[in-house]
């Protein structure tokens, strides 16, 4: 049998600046097939910039009628970004969870959800009020954190690796905001043994 899997998300699940197979949901894919557990390259659905409203459009446009063995959903950072409020973020990301679960056929325990990255510990940041973006990206991940797990979906902290890694030039993409392979490797090996106990079953 062939699992299959979407990937929902922005500029942290396309991998801006790396080359596709260096994302991490190509690294899960890979690992997982290394493991003997069968899986198709990732259907991904994300785009660099992308807030939850924007992501939700997109996959209604995309109009996909599969479903999937699992999905992934990483989105958030944009809306913090662009000083969004936390309310709004809530209900579309609670939309966006509830289409993730839809999409891995109900079983919520094929849902993966990976933190918001600390974008504020880049060198990009450089000038900004860096407490202030972990204070806020702490308030959005708490708020992912609880209505994932109330959905009895899986959550996955990938941020304290991005506030360790992220002033470190070969965990960053050229940009100095993104990370490169070798963070979404950390990701991925976080992830996949998730994955593969759900599929072992």
């Amino acid at each position: 049998m062939t699992h299959t899997y979407l990937a929902l998300g922005d500029s942290y699940t396309i991998g801006e600046q790396v080359p596709s197979e260096e994302n991490f949901p190509h690294q899960v894919v890979a690992m997982l097939n290394k493991q003997g557990i069968k899986v198709a390259p990732p259907v991904i659905i994300a785009t660099t910039g992308w807030t939850t409203d924007e992501l939700l459009t997109a996959i209604k446009e995309r109009a996909i009628k599969d479903t999937f063995t699992f999905t992934t959903l990483l989105i958030g950072v944009n809306n913090q970004y662009r000083g969004r409020d936390i309310e709004n973020y809530k209900q579309e990301y609670t939309a966006l969870l509830d289409t993730a679960i839809r999409y891995a056929n109900g079983h919520t325990q094929n849902v993966y959800v990976l933190s918001i990255p600390d974008w504020g510990v880049t060198p990009f940041a450089e000038g900004r009020d860096r407490v202030k973006v972990a204070h806020e990206i702490d308030a959005y991940n708490n708020a992912c954190k609880e209505i994932t797990l109330a959905h009895k979906c899986h959550y996955l902290d990938i941020t304290d690796s991005t506030r360790k890694n992220g002033k470190t030039p070969e965990y960053l993409a050229g940009d100095g905001l993104h990370p490169s392979g070798k963070e979404y490797h950390i990701w991925a090996e976080r992830l996949a043994p998730m994955v593969a106990k759900v599929l072992k079953g």
